[in-house]
């Protein structure tokens, strides 16, 4: 039988090792699956929020929902408020919120598309007239109450949670399910022919077939079987420093059921509610920051009178590899590749690298085919993020600073997202802009909250009556209503999951 060696732990360690185990071990033992993990070395865990897609892993996985939330401090995330993105009007902070839905309510056109031949931008953002969950939060509201199913509820959600309470949850699932735990440090790795033979270790030489490296930014063992296999991003997302705190709650305040994400000096800073804790940092440039500029920047930005828990300092390096497939090993996780963490990612990253690998790993018989077919899609997918999130910083208008005057210059590095652009200034941003491209998670529905919410707006040219623009946005009311009596006040449904899990 052969044996898959999993080296690092945290999220990327764990998630591999329990969907590998699953996929391949669920009904006949087809690879021994060992994760070799360093007592020694932590993990960065202050990547504490989600895309709505990690429900389907943990669903899939046959994790309770209930536990896992109790177990990590978790609470729900219903999307991301942008702050300071743009300039200031009258003295108003600029903002908007990118919410995990879009309703469709029906018509003869998509609510999009109505909302702006109703001109409705005049009355409200468009996040406010197309979604529940951005009336869901400014109620105080989550989309699940007490007896909604496991993974759903009346409109997507992530989650915020510890990461490193994500991944003693995950391990001990994973050793509960007979992926074999082994602590040990990797002191070095054995390559023969272009193939990993065996690491290392405190603990002795360990064998295997089949390697994954989950080591980080290090990567340990992909960096051992191809050098100069990294593509930096760093022409167009600059940012590559973050320091992160973890705070107390701000007295008086419940946890928020979404993230918040305020545009600062140099960058931008994150704000993520647990239930016990306020994660927050603040991810940018270090060619206009120093370390010790970017603290003192967040720790005012978070007020004087915060309780500060923890404080780090972080190094980012944002890009992919060429080649996250080598030989006998694949990269997931950081070592694969990073895109700074304004949307999320970083788990839905993991999730599809591990997916992917399951569907290739099946059919692996040595082929190039097989690696260049996986490698192919990771490059394109990690493409994809990288302008989505370029296209944060490249509508502003801020002028306040050298970062953000020389933002909008990072369209330049991204050609179809520039070819796009003029285009989304005479059409609606639809589907079809986006066939033929490695869209994993983010397609227009997430394009247009962020286009305008940054007031890059098109322009119809086609008349409906009035009567047919109320009726959909009637239409809308209605799913509201039904949602706000359907949904729980947020702090109230985490007090039920915690009473839950205790028994």
């Amino acid at each position: 039988m052969k044996v898959l060696n999993i080296v690092g732990g945290g999220s990327a360690g764990w998630m591999t090792a329990i969907y590998l185990n699953r996929y391949f071990n669920r009904e006949a033992k087809n690879f021994h699956i060992n994760v070799i993990e360093s007592p020694d070395i932590g993990i960065i865990g202050v990547g504490e929020a989600t895309v709505h897609s990690i429900r389907f892993f943990f669903g899939a996985m046959g994790l309770d929902e209930t536990e896992l939330m109790a177990e990590t401090n978790a609470t729900i995330k219903s999307g991301i408020m942008f702050r300071n993105w743009m300039k200031a009007v009258d003295g108003e902070v600029h903002e908007y919120f990118h919410p995990f839905d879009q309703q469709q309510p029906g018509g003869s056109v998509d609510i999009s598309s109505a909302w702006f031949v109703g001109e409705r931008q005049a009355r409200e953002r468009y996040d406010e007239g197309v979604s529940l969950n951005s009336h869901l939060i400014k109620w105080g509201r989550c989309p699940k109450n007490i007896s909604s199913p496991q993974y759903q509820a009346v409109a997507p959600y992530g989650y915020h949670l510890d990461a490193t309470l994500l991944a003693r949850f995950l391990r001990r699932k994973a050793v509960e399910q007979g992926v074999r735990h082994i602590e040990a440090t990797v002191t070095d790795v054995e390559v023969v022919s272009g193939k990993i033979q065996s690491v290392g270790t405190d603990q002795g030489r360990i064998a295997g077939d089949f390697f994954i490296d989950c080591t980080g930014f290090r990567g340990l063992l992909i960096e051992k079987l191809q050098k100069d296999n990294w593509v930096s991003f760093r022409d167009v997302l600059p940012c590559d420093k973050a320091v992160a705190i973890q705070r107390d709650l701000p007295a008086g305040e419940k946890p928020r059921p979404y993230t918040v994400a305020t545009a600062l000096s140099s960058g931008w800073a994150w704000q993520i509610d647990l239930v016990n804790r306020q994660g927050s940092g603040y991810v940018y440039d270090s060619e206009r920051l120093s370390p010790e500029e970017a603290e003192s920047e967040l720790r005012a930005f978070l007020g004087a009178e915060s309780s500060v828990i923890k404080c780090s300092h972080l190094d980012m390096n944002v890009g992919c590899r060429q080649s996250a497939w080598v030989g006998n090993c694949v990269a997931i996780g950081l070592s694969g590749g990073f895109i700074e963490p304004l949307e999320s990612t970083g788990l839905h990253m993991i999730h599809l690298g591990v997916g992917l690998l399951a569907t290739h790993l099946a059919g692996d018989d040595g082929s190039e085919e097989l690696r260049d077919s996986y490698n192919e899609k990771m490059r394109g997918f990690y493409q994809d993020l990288k302008q989505f999130i370029v296209l944060h910083y490249c509508l502003s208008n801020r002028d306040d600073s050298d970062f953000w005057r020389a933002a909008p210059a990072s369209l330049d590095g991204c050609a179809w997202l520039k070819s796009k652009l003029p285009l989304w200034e005479r059409k609606i941003c639809e589907y079809q802009d986006f066939a033929g491209s490695y869209a994993s998670i983010f397609t227009d529905t997430n394009y247009r909250y962020v286009l305008y919410g940054m007031q890059h707006y098109p322009s119809p040219r086609f008349a409906m009556s009035e009567n047919e623009v109320d009726a959909i946005f009637s239409r809308f009311s209605l799913l509201l209503s039904r949602a706000k009596s359907g949904t729980m006040d947020h702090e109230e449904f985490l007090r039920t999951v915690h009473a839950k899990a205790r028994g």
